[in-house]
């Protein structure tokens, strides 16, 4: 069932334009939750070296995004949503994984987690919170 629901996701973020841009790609999808993976590229950069905010924000909102989809079906926008970068991501690809924490009838309150690896570890780099909408 997992993996059918990572190719259903995956064909789904295939629509997207700006997701085949940054070659996102969904490593696990259940109800409920998902993780979405961003491999480490050069034009992710910013002039520090890091890996643009940006990158991340969008990572989080999409993450969360899917996990409300999940719930509700495909027809979903997201209504808000916050993060806190807590470390600066400078290596190996980046996953974020996201899972609804509490859904009504309409509104999914979502958190999502941003980790990249290092080594054999994970590196939390950054957390976001938001809400996600079913628009039908």
């Amino acid at each position: 069932m997992s993996g059918d629901l990572v190719n259903l996701a995956n064909q789904l973020l295939k629509q997207q334009t700006f997701s085949v841009l940054l070659d996102a790609e969904v490593v696990h999808a259940e109800i409920g939750k998902i993780a979405i993976a961003l491999p480490q590229r050069q034009d992710f950069l910013q002039n520090h070296g890091f890996i643009h905010g940006g990158v991340l924000s969008y990572l989080a909102d999409n993450a969360m995004t899917f996990a409300g989809g999940s719930i509700f079906g495909p027809d979903v926008l997201t209504v808000e949503y916050k993060i806190n970068y807590l470390r600066p991501a400078t290596e190996s690809r980046l996953v974020a994984t996201a899972e609804v924490i509490q859904s009504g009838k309409n509104l999914a309150i979502c958190q999502c987690k941003i980790t990249s690896s290092e080594g054999s570890d994970d590196v939390l780099l950054a957390i976001a919170q938001g809400t996600i909408m079913k628009t039908q």
